[in-house]
């Protein structure tokens, strides 16, 4: 029986433990197994190798994305690190011009030692991707919806245009997550997710998710995984697939939050400009409206000269100033100085990270109240003379 998101989300990956009919996996912390002979085990031998309550987790994530396996890891960097280690010297990865930070910061500062290269591009225009692949591109890294700007990109028009080339497609799904959009049924060989936000959805984890779409990837991935070393401990896999379960209820909530945070924001004086990728009347929503069912929980915004961002800030009084985002609790963040403070400034600049760039992360508060503290704070930055 083909089986809807929001119950794959509670029955999918290994739902009930056989030995004893638990409806929650154990938790299995353990380092090691006994082994009943020399060469003969019982699935498990390592817990870098496998573990049980990992493993329902990298089941979980690939029943939802669709794909062939998944793979657990520490943090979202770290899966982001174990995909990049598919590539050799000399290799060239496509990236869009505003990218997680962080994921900039690895490629320039980590693995351009190796000789690992990466040009930055606008993504979003597919009639001028195939000018910039060279021969020693390799792979195309999207984010759709991008971070911190929201620019949509056209995930099966680029992975089309990657596949002609033999490139392999990378799409980071964090935004969206696997509710919202599956990359994979649009073409993407690799899915990556920090899981730390909306998947896990508590603010009380650090992880890292990886879904792939063929059995060499999954040689390749599961080789690099265990070598590298950097996965996820059982604990937080337990807690990663309890999160997991309650996603749909709580992205519905977010989603109806988002929208209506949107629209007063688009409506109140002091507010410049707004980025959201389901606006209507932008290139980005047409895309979203074909590869996604709506647009997610994150807003970014300015406001007018003459208003101070440090002031709005301070006056918040709900809504956290906070690294991250994707949880229960409304979070706002500074790119410029923390998400992207590792983009050189004027690249920043030049992609419109400007200073007085503010990203939102909208909880599942009343959305009446999140507005309030919006409106308050927006009117205490309003310099008056």
């Amino acid at each position: 029986m083909k089986k809807n998101i929001e119950t794959i989300l509670i029955h999918g990956g290994i739902p009930v433990e056989e030995k004893t009919g638990a409806v929650n996996v154990p938790i299995y912390q353990t380092s090691t197994y006994k082994q009943d002979e020399l060469g003969k085990h019982r699935g498990y031998e390592y817990s870098r190798t496998g573990n049980p309550t990992r493993e329902a987790l990298e089941k979980l994530i690939a029943d939802l994305e669709g794909g062939i396996a998944g793979f657990a890891f520490a943090s979202g960097l770290a899966a982001v690190t174990t995909v990049l280690s598919l590539f050799k010297s000399g290799d060239k990865i496509l990236i869009p011009t505003n990218v997680y930070g962080g994921t900039y910061r690895l490629l320039s500062r980590v693995f351009s030692n190796f000789n690992i290269n990466f040009g930055v591009e606008d993504l979003s225009d597919v009639s001028k991707l195939e000018e910039k692949i060279t021969p020693d591109v390799k792979a195309i890294l999207l984010e759709s919806p991008t971070n911190p700007l929201l620019e949509v990109n056209d995930i099966k028009a680029v992975s089309d245009i990657a596949k002609k080339h033999g490139l392999l497609t990378i799409v980071d799904n964090t935004f969206l997550t696997p509710y919202i959009q599956r990359p994979l049924e649009l073409g993407a060989d690799i899915v990556i997710h920090s899981a730390t936000k909306y998947l896990g959805g508590h603010c009380d984890l650090i992880a890292g998710l990886v879904v792939v779409n063929s059995e060499e990837l999954k040689e390749k991935i599961a080789f690099l995984q265990n070598s590298i070393g950097a996965i996820l401990e059982p604990f937080d896999s337990f807690l990663l697939i309890r999160g997991i379960k309650t996603l749909g209820v709580r992205m519905d909530r977010i989603v109806e939050n988002a929208e209506y945070a949107v629209d007063f924001l688009l409506k109140n004086d002091g507010v410049k400009n707004v980025y959201y990728p389901n606006l209507k009347n932008t290139k980005n929503y047409e895309i979203n409206k074909k590869q996604a069912k709506n647009g997610g929980g994150m807003i970014s915004f300015g406001l007018k000269d003459g208003y101070d961002i440090n002031k709005f800030f301070k006056s918040l009084k709900l809504i956290h100033l906070a690294e991250s985002l994707g949880g229960v609790e409304s979070l706002v963040c500074h790119p410029s100085s923390m998400t992207h403070a590792a983009m050189p400034e004027d690249l920043r600049q030049k992609v419109g990270i400007t200073d007085g760039l503010i990203r939102l992360s909208v909880g599942i508060e009343h959305k009446e109240d999140i507005v309030k503290d919006l409106e308050q704070a927006i009117s205490e930055a309003k310099n008056v003379l």
